[in-house]
This record gives C-alpha cells, structure tokens and sequence, in this order.
C-alpha cells in the first residue's frame, strides 16, 4: 500500500480535539420521538468534502457510514466483514476475483447501483490526478502502477486489472495473491459511486448522493450537518430514527456538558477529565468497549543512533520499563488495556489478536536495566519521547511513560517528553522522518483483519511506517500469509511475521483504546461498533 494512512492518527487525534462552537439544545435534536424523532450527536467538521476515496479522518468517516454501503459490511457487534451488496465473490487462486453486485439496490436519487459504479469509482479513487488520499487502497490491483505511478504522468486512466463483465458483474485480477482481500471491501474506499458523481463532481460534492441509509439534508460547516432517514433503502439495516442531526464541537468538554445537560443525545467521546465523573453522571448510559486501536511508541529506524546492531535489547528494556497497569488505571481510568501484542482485542482469536509479546510488556525494572545496557544504553544518554501538544490527553501518559522509564533505569534523565505544538506539524515531522527518538504512533483499524495492524504499519516502505522499519524476514512472512488460501493459516503466518517484530522490539505496544460513549436518557439501543463509531441507524428515540 502507498500513502500515509492518516485516517487513524486523525482518528486519534479527533476523538479529543471536537471543539464546542454549537450550542447544542433541545430544540435542536427534532422535537418528537419514536420512529420518526431526530438523533442530535456530537461532531467535527470533516478535513475534506466528503469523497470515498479522500476521506480518511473518523469525522468524515462517520458521514460516508450513514449514507454508503459497499460490497461488505463490518458487523456492528462482531466486525466480521459480510456480504452487503455483494452477492458472490468467487476465485480460485486469490489473485482473480468475480464479483456479482446484487440487483435491486439503488442510489438516493434512484440511479441502479451496478458492477460499473464500483469499477469506475475504484478506477478514480486510483487515479493520481484525481489526488484521492486513499488511493493505495487500489494498489493490489493490477494496473494500479499506470494510473497511479510513483513518479510522473499516469499512462492510464483506469486499472488493467478491473473488467466490467455484466450489468451486475465485473473481475478484479491482484498483482499477488492476497486471500484475505474481500475482507477490505468493507472499507469505505470501496463503495460505488453514481453517475451523478461524474457529470457534476462540485455539485455531488455540495451534497453527496449514496446508497446507504441515510441521505444527507443540509452542511452548514463550524456548525451542523442533518441526515435524515432515506425511506427507498432496500437494506435490512434501516434506520430506526427519522435522522441523526451531527452538531460540530470543538471541545468535548463541552459536549460532554451538553449531554448532561439534557441538550444533546449522544457524545461518542467522553473526555479524559471526565472520565472519573461519567459513571456516577451517565449509570448504564455510559459505554466503553474495546475498539480495534492501538497506542504505541515507535523509534525512528531511519536515525543511525537507533538503528544499530545490538539495540533490540534497548528496545526491549524500554518496553519493560513501562508500568502499563499503573498508567492505564491512574490516567485512563481502564478506558485503556495494556497490549500483548500489535493487534487488537476486537479481532479475537481467531482473527489473530494474542499475546504475542510476552515478558516483554510486563513490566519489570530489573530485567529493563538489564536490557537497557546490554543494548549499549540511551543514544546520547536522553531520549525524548515526540508527541503532539494540541490535542488529546498526551502530555499526561507521555510523562507518566518517561517517569516510568526514569525510575526503571534509576536516572531520572533518561526520558524526557517532547510536545509539538500542532497535530499538523507533529505528522509532518514524522512522515517527513525529522524524528530524533521515540515518537507516538496510534493505529484506527480500517478493517478488521491482523494484516491491517502490521502490513501498512511495519512491511518495509509500506504506506504509514513512518519509523521506517524493515526486516526482509517479516516482510517474507507478510507475503507468505498474503498468499495463503487458508484463513487460519494465513492468522498463523501473521502472528509468526509479530514474533519477528517483537524480537526486534519494532515498536513499543502500549495499549488498546476502548471506545467511550455516553447518551441522553431520550434515545435508547445506542452502541458502539468495533471501530468505535456510533451505529447510528440502530439508535431508538424514545
């Protein structure tokens, strides 16, 4: 995959940075109940207009969920990816696929959905002049390299690899075997678009038009975006709520007041601060589930200081260092869980999330001293652990990790933070690779495959390793369980491409973040699915 995956550090970092600019109100939320009542929850203006392919922050993200389905669709309890406009998807050999589209759906405004609007969205979502930022998505396919080149003018428009074969049909041929890829199509790069998309983008883009349950009524950005219930939606996921009304915050303090207030239905991020105060505020309408996130610390590889032979055993003893149990209770109030592995808990088992990591997430601060100098110590004596300042609880688990890391070692100038004062330049010294030590790294799942947590993340150049890791026995792996037809031995392979990542320490896993929510006594049937977004078209109003 090419390009960085921003979507999950924008997840991240949004889930904290809503800022209140709306009032919110009970007006506001639609006045009546039942079916028909309105849902008010809170919000942040996207990055972008909306587009399935250019949209990879959460904000945008919980939009194109409302008013898209795609060939598959995540199980909003279990994640596990079904066929939702797909009829069949059929190959032999993991790299040629046949897709069948069933008939009878439409979009909102009652163009047929059909095999040509997937393939003409995915062959534009790809194309380099049409600067989509999840482009990579369609790297597998072939003819990926001629739309979409690392260097210069495309030579193509669309991908060799995409073959519309029926009204209701068409073929997809990979450049390897990837047995597991049907299970991405849930993502929302690759939903269809219409006609309509193509004859008039600016005016699309005013007001997108999907086929999903939802259709969107009205933007006013800074302030609110209202999507009502689309009746003609042919899906057995209808919508149980005449609309959902998204109002724009820009603190979730706020917000979280708001709720308590009585003057808005649903925050699906309670606050850090809060977090001491929501159960005895919200009772049993205070959610916090595990989400397929992850926190963790990675090292700038691409720095001759800290990519010397011998320094996995630094990295090691650094991990050991870290009291996750402690942090996690006296900052997170168990909204985190310490890692095991690189993964997430939210795939289970059998999806691949296991303890993988061992000894080395325990912490242990002899066994870290020990490490720590056998590795040949601290490059320069002080690391500093990079984070942003603007957003998020940060600078209090990043100090608590360096103090951690200090009282393990016995030096109390060992580990230093480091805040950078925007998220924007924060990600731009990373991917530009301006790290001089250990910075902070978070990963929102796209999918809910093990192959999402370590491909993108640690295969060398891959789209968002931006501590620029490599390790060509992992990468063989990597492929290896790309290629395997068997899903469970395919899960193996993966979990074996981890242990290689833990014995070079890659990366530090710090811990899972679970989703937080909490609604209004108004509305009731109100989760969270395994990416911890609201499912919103399942929400009663009372």
């Amino acid at each position: 995959m090419r390009g960085a995956t921003h979507a999950k550090w924008a997840a991240l970092a949004t889930a904290v940075a809503l800022a209140a600019t709306a009032c919110g109100g009970g007006d506001d939320s639609g006045g009546g109940g039942g079916a028909d009542g309105i849902v008010s929850s809170s919000w942040g203006d996207p990055q972008n207009p909306l587009e399935p392919a250019n949209t990879n922050e959460v904000q945008g993200g919980k939009v194109l969920s409302m008013i898209f389905r795609g060939l598959k669709q995540y199980d909003p309890k279990t994640g596990e990816a079904k066929d939702m406009l797909a009829e069949k998807i059929e190959t032999t050999d993991s790299i040629n696929f046949t897709i069948t589209v069933k008939d009878g759906w439409t979009f909102s405004n009652g163009e047929k959905v059909t095999a040509k609007s997937f393939v003409d969205a995915w062959n534009y979502g790809a194309d380099l002049k049409n600067n989509q930022k999840n482009a990579y998505f369609f790297g597998q396919i072939e003819g990926y390299d001629k739309v979409h080149p690392e260097k210069g003018e495309p030579s193509a428009t669309s991908m060799s690899g995409l073959k519309v074969t029926g009204p209701q049909t068409f073929t997809v041929k990979l450049t390897q075997k990837f047995s597991t890829w049907p299970i991405t199509l849930g993502y929302a790069a690759f939903s269809p678009l219409p006609q309509a998309f193509f004859d008039d983008r600016a005016a699309w883009l005013s007001k997108p038009i999907g086929n999903g349950p939802y259709t969107v009524d009205s933007y006013s950005k800074g302030s609110q975006m209202a999507l009502k219930r689309w009746d003609g939606y042919p899906g057995a996921d209808k919508a149980q709520n005449g609309g959902i009304t998204l109002k724009v915050y820009t603190d979730n303090n706020t917000a979280y007041t708001d709720l308590t207030a009585g003057n808005l239905d649903l925050v699906d991020d309670v606050p850090a601060s809060q977090l001491k105060n929501v159960e005895a505020d919200l009772g049993d309408r205070y959610i916090n589930v595990p989400a397929g996130i992850i926190q963790t610390l990675s090292f700038p590889f691409y720095d001759p200081a800290w990519n010397k032979p011998g320094q996995e055993k630094l990295r090691q003893g650094l991990s050991m260092a870290i009291d996750r149990n402690q942090i996690t209770e006296t900052i997170f109030q168990k909204t985190r869980t310490p890692a095991v592995d690189w993964t997430s808990p939210v795939l289970g088992e059998d999806g691949g999330f296991k303890d993988v990591c061992g000894d080395f997430c325990k912490f242990d601060a002899a066994e870290a001293k020990k490490l720590v100098a056998e590795g040949g110590g601290i490059p320069g004596g002080t690391m500093t652990i990079s984070y942003n300042a603007d957003t998020g609880s940060h600078k209090e688990w990043v100090d608590a990790v360096c103090n951690s890391i200090n009282n393990a070692l016995g030096n109390n100038r060992a580990c230093v933070g480091n805040p950078v004062g925007t998220f924007a330049d924060f990600r731009s010294q990373v991917s530009t690779q301006k790290m001089k030590g250990p910075f902070r790294a978070g990963w929102q799942m796209d999918y809910p495959l093990i192959q999402n947590f370590l491909q993108p993340l640690y295969y060398t150049n891959a789209s968002s390793n931006d501590g620029k890791y490599s390790d060509p026995e992992f990468d063989k792996l990597v492929n290896q369980a790309n290629a395997e037809s068997d899903i469970a031995k395919a899960v193996g392979i993966f979990q074996q491409a981890e242990g290689v990542l833990r014995d070079d320490m890659g990366a530090i896993p710090l811990w899972y973040q679970n989703g937080s929510a909490g609604y209004s006594e108004r509305v009731s049937n109100v989760t969270l699915n395994p990416f911890s977004v609201p499912v919103y078209d399942q929400i009663k109003v009372n």
